[in-house]
């Protein structure tokens, strides 16, 4: 895992595109380095019975990466800027950790991801099946007193690849699949 994605606190904006290839078009025009093109990712949530990390706002994730091959164990939370992802061998091994740890698979999110760097901020395109496309700008970093300044600077990087407060999609990639989830559960409920 390079630099980008090491520290505490994660400074993130996501933006629901109505057009990701007028999107990758501006993004190529800044001549970003390309991590990973059309990565499969999968993310799968953990959590107790009781939904307590749900409550705390925390999230414990295990991501697999195709064909990257990149396996990350993730926990995000307390709140929105706090982020912490470890490289780990054996996703499977790990998986089976947390089930004995009492947390059981509570939701799988399958997204395809391409990821580019520009200068210390990375930016994600992202395609859910049945959601949508979005596009994340994000920097990691232990410093939190320097989130504030991260903050205004990937707002100005987001106005120069056209993307508009309106854009903004302020629920995590989890709670939409939850809610789209839901919606097609009442749909079908006679």
């Amino acid at each position: 895992m390079t630099t980008h994605f090491q520290g505490r606190f994660e400074v993130e904006f996501k933006y629901r595109l109505a057009d990701s290839a007028a999107f990758l078009r501006s993004l190529e025009a800044l001549g970003p380095e390309v991590m990973v093109a059309d990565n499969y990712e999968q993310d799968c949530y953990f959590d107790t019975a009781d939904r307590a990390l749900t409550r705390e706002q925390k999230s414990l994730v295990i991501r697999t990466m195709a064909p990257s091959g990149i396996r990350l164990w993730i926990v995000k939370g307390p709140g929105p800027d706090r982020c912490e992802a470890v490289n780990i061998t054996d996703s499977d091994k790990a998986i089976s950790m947390v089930c004995t740890l009492g947390y059981q698979p509570v939701l799988t999110i399958d997204k395809r991801r391409s990821i580019y760097f520009l200068g210390p901020f990375h930016v994600t395109v992202d395609h859910l099946a049945g959601i949508g496309d979005f596009a994340e700008l994000a920097i990691m970093t232990d410093e939190e007193t320097a989130l504030p300044v991260y903050r205004e600077q990937l707002l100005a990087l987001a106005a120069r690849l056209g993307l508009c407060p309106e854009m903004r999609e302020t629920r995590s990639y989890r709670t939409l699949c939850e809610q789209s989830a839901h919606l097609l559960q009442e749909e079908s409920a006679p």
